[in-house]
Order: structure tokens, then C-alpha cells, then sequence
């Protein structure tokens, strides 16, 4: 690769790997920020909970579809697009003169968020090759799982110190120089290389379906305790929603196999080993995000830390993680290929032992030393798993892909925010503390199915790697459904 080259792509890693740092920032920035802005803006007290569920509601419905305009008019187009859209979207979230206006400019935000997200992954793919390629998916990776502890740390900070009187508006505020600095280098260093358009319909019957499941399963886990739904209503409705989402994935299906242009490709679940790996991805996710809030509520609750003493308390973990994701690159392929089976259990030992000696207080020493080796573990967990299911996936669904992981690791933050904060807001911490364990080994179960299913080719190998066309490969998976041979380059 020429210097300019290298540097060239350097900087549209800097672009991609920043805007998907924002987005993924925003949920826990604007958590922590939640009772500050109850308190100015006096507002009614689901207030708190609507800030944080416009986002995430907008951002889980529309990534799928944001994925599926990307693939039509181009990545590099409407990752610009969504970037201008959040930063937009941000400012009026900082400037907004009450609860109303704030909510709304929040589902703009988590609308434009998911025009911005899917694009990132999809860019890697088609822009990188090689050992490059995994450097970038590896970096990836990490931002993807850094984002909502990197967004606690800034907004702890930004609430605390009041910048210029500005209290929690600085914590969106903050978005807006930064997303005009991205807009100036990405119309560079994306004009590079022309955007690849398809000219697939949108699927207006699967976007349809799609937004209508996920409201059913995401609206009663967010909000249901809040509006004071019976207790058989939450996972009545949210049941309603995974059967939708059934219906979806069937619908979608069904619509491929006739020749029609669905707005997933869901014959990437049937390549060895990529369905059984996103559940493990998905299920690491959803235990770190389960983990995350339930730490953070103890720490202030139960041991009256401040917002920025909570984050604080949780860079050890965010270190371990950077250390071990930017680590884990360099290691020989065979490690690396082990260490999502590894990985879990690890983590799942840190849960308990945090637990076990934060009930009476937070010895930092010891506890710090806990996560920072849980840190290392959701790494080892997490982002050699992306890579391998980036390798086995033609780059011609890299869009899919992308849409396939921050959908499922959205729902799974979602589920595990409800599932197991809902045990720890129930009063029973521990039992919180054992369900996440218990969780973890089911995703160290899954990354082994997965690796079995598909071993990994080594250094540079992988369908990824062999396929740089728009749809190429895609034969690997018949359309009858039949699973397909296992060959060299499938693997």
C-alpha cells in the first residue's frame, strides 16, 4: 500500500471509528445525565426514561433500514448524511427549551444515529483488505463496546464541572464541534473512492414489519415499569415483538428466495457459523450492558458515589479493554481464534467477585484490579468474534453484517438493561450478579459453536477477504435453504 494510500485510510478509519464513538456514546451520556435534566427542565419523572428511550427506540427501529439505504445510494453518501443529521440533531438536544422539544430532537438523534452506524462496518469492508482489514474491524470492535463506558466517563465530567453554566446541555453540546470537524475530513477522504450504489427497492412491507416488532419488543422493557404495566403485560407484549421479529426474519426469507431485493439479507444466517456467532456477540453485549448500569446504579445508590465518581470507578475496565482490543491484532491467528471462548467465563468470574466485594464498600485496588482484567475479557470476548464473522461474510453483505451486529447487540443492550437491571432494582443484586454469569457461559457456548462451525483460514483468509463485489458470493448460501458445503473459501 503507497504512504498516501495508508494515510489516506488511516484518517477514514479516524472518521468512521469517531462518528460511531458518538453514537454509541449518547445512551450512557445522556444516562447519567438523566436526573440533572429532570431537575432543570421539571419535567414529569418518566422524563428521565423518555430521554433515554427516543434514542434507543428511533436508533433499534430504523438500523436495519438505515443499512439498506446505504447499500442503495451508497455508504460513504449516507454516513455523511446521518453525521450531519446527529450533529444537527444534537444541537437542538442542547438547546432544547423543554421536555417536548428534547424528547423529539432525541428521536432525531437515535433516527439519524442509525443512518450513520451501519455504514461504518460496510466502509471497513469494502476499504480495507488483508491484515489492515482485521487491525480496522479489531479498532471497530473496541469503539463499539468502549462507547457506553467512554459516554459515562465524559458525561460524569461534563455534568459535574457545569462548563459555562451549561450543566447537561454541554453533554450534547459537546457532539457538535466534533461532527462538524468529521464532516469537513469525511467529504475528503470519502470523495477518494467513488460510492458502489445497488438499486434494490427499499422493502417497504419489511421496513414496515420490521419497526412494528421492534417497537412491541423494545417499548415494553424501556417503558413499561415506568407507565405501571402490570407485571404479565411487559413480557406478554415483549413476547408479541420476538414473534414478530420471527415473522420478519420468515417474511424475509421468503421474499429472497422469490428474487425480490429484502431489506436483509438474512442468507448471511445461514453461512456456517455467522447465526450462532452474533448470539454470542449479542449475548456478551447484553450481559456488559446489563453489568454496566447495574454497577453504576449501586455505586450511586448504594454507596453514594457522585455521577463522575461512578465513572471514574469504571475506567479500569475501559482500559483493560483498549489494551487487550488493541493487543489482540498481533497475537497468532489460532490465539486469537480461541480467545471468544475464553473470554466469557473470565468475565463472568469478575461479575461475581465485584459483586462479592463491593456489598460493604469499593476497595479500589482490589476492585479496580477486577475490571480491569473484565475489561480484557470482553475484548477477548467480543471483537476477535466480529472479525471472524467479518471473515466468513462475502464483503457483497457486509451491509447485512453491519446491520445484523448493531441490531442484535442493540436488543441484547436493551434485554440485558431490563432483564438484569430489573433484578438488581427488584432488591436482589446477587441474583443480578449470578444471571450474568450464567449468561456469559451460555455466549462462551455459542463463540465455541460458532468456531466449530466454521474454523477459522488463518492470516488474510476468510470469504471476506476473497470477495470485493456487491453481491458476489452470495451462492455460497443455495436458496433453498440447504446448508452449504463447507470449502476453503467459506471458511
Amino acid at each position: 500500500m503507497s504512504e498516501p494510500n495508508s494515510k489516506r485510510r488511516a484518517a477514514l478509519l479516524v472518521v468512521l471509528l469517531t462518528g460511531q464513538a458518538m453514537a454509541s456514546m449518547d445512551t450512557s451520556i445522556a444516562a447519567v445525565a438523566a436526573p440533572t435534566i429532570r431537575a432543570d427542565l421539571a419535567g414529569p419523572p418518566a422524563l428521565a426514561q423518555l430521554v433515554l428511550a427516543g434514542y434507543t427506540l428511533a436508533f433499534a427501529v430504523l438500523v436495519v433500514t438505515g443499512a439498506r439505504l446505504g447499500s442503495r445510494h451508497g455508504p460513504g453518501r449516507v454516513f455523511l448524511l446521518g453525521l450531519a443529521g446527529f450533529t444537527v440533531a444534537s444541537l437542538a438536544c442542547g438547546l432544547a427549551p423543554g421536555p417536548g422539544s428534547l424528547v423529539l430532537a432525541r428521536v432525531v438523534q437515535g433516527a439519524t444515529a442509525a443512518l450513520l452506524v451501519p455504514q461504518v462496518l460496510t466502509l471497513i469492508q469494502a476499504r480495507f483488505e488483508g491484515a489492515a482489514r482485521t487491525r480496522a474491524i479489531g479498532a471497530y470492535s473496541m469503539i463499539l463496546a468502549l462507547g457506553v463506558a467512554a459516554g459515562q466517563v465524559v458525561g460524569g465530567l461534563l455534568v459535574t464541572l457545569d462548563l459555562g453554566g451549561l450543566a447537561w446541555r454541554a453533554a450534547f453540546l459537546v457532539n457538535v464541534p466534533v461532527g462538524v470537524l468529521l464532516l469537513v475530513l469525511g467529504r475528503r477522504v470519502l470523495a477518494a473512492v467513488p460510492d458502489r450504489r445497488g438499486r434494490e427497492a427499499l422493502d417497504p412491507p419489511g421496513v414496515l414489519l420490521l419497526g412494528t416488532a421492534m417497537l412491541t419488543l423494545v417499548v415494553p422493557l424501556v417503558l413499561g415499569r415506568d407507565l405501571g404495566w402490570p407485571g404479565w403485560a411487559v413480557p406478554a407484549v415483549a413476547a408479541a415483538g420476538a414473534v414478530g421479529l420471527g415473522l420478519f426474519l420468515r417474511y424475509e426469507d421468503r421474499l429472497a428466495r422469490r428474487g425480490g431485493a429484502p431489506l436483509l439479507d438474512v442468507t448471511v444466517l445461514r453461512l456456517p457459523g455467522v447465526a450462532v456467532g452474533l448470539l454470542a456477540a449479542a449475548t456478551v453485549m447484553g450481559c456488559y450492558a446489563g453489568f454496566l448500569f447495574n454497577l453504576t446504579l449501586w455505586l450511586q445508590d448504594g454507596l453514594r458515589m457522585s455521577a463522575l465518581g461512578a465513572g471514574l470507578a469504571f475506567l479500569p475496565y475501559a482500559a483493560g479493554f483498549a489494551l487487550c482490543g488493541l493487543g489482540v491484532p498481533r497475537l497468532p491467528w489460532r490465539w486469537r481464534d480461541a480467545l471468544p471462548v475464553a473470554g466469557p467465563p473470565v468475565l463472568a468470574v469478575v461479575v461475581l467477585a465485584v459483586w462479592a466485594l463491593s456489598r460493604d464498600g469499593w476497595p479500589w485496588p482490589g476492585v479496580a484490579a477486577l475490571l480491569l482484567v473484565g475489561g480484557a475479557a470482553h475484548a477477548a470476548a467480543f471483537s476477535p468474534l466480529v472479525a471472524r464473522l467479518a471473515a466468513v461474510v462475502p464483503v457483497g453483505a457486509a451491509a447485512a453484517l453491519s446491520a445484523l451486529v448493531s441490531t442484535g447487540t442493540l436488543l441484547a443492550a436493551v434485554l440485558g438493561v431490563a432483564l438484569l437491571g430489573g433484578l438488581h432494582l427488584s432488591r436482589s443484586p446477587g441474583a443480578a450478579a449470578t444471571a450474568t454469569a450464567a449468561l456469559l457461559l451460555v455466549g462462551a457456548a455459542a463463540a465455541h459453536r460458532s468456531r466449530a462451525a466454521a474454523p477459522h483460514a488463518g492470516p488474510g483468509g476468510g470469504a471476506g477477504d476473497q470477495d470485493h463485489r456487491p453481491g458476489a458470493g452470495r451462492p455460497a448460501v443455495r436458496r433453498d435453504g440447504a446448508r452449504p458445503e463447507r470449502t476453503t473459501s467459506a471458511r
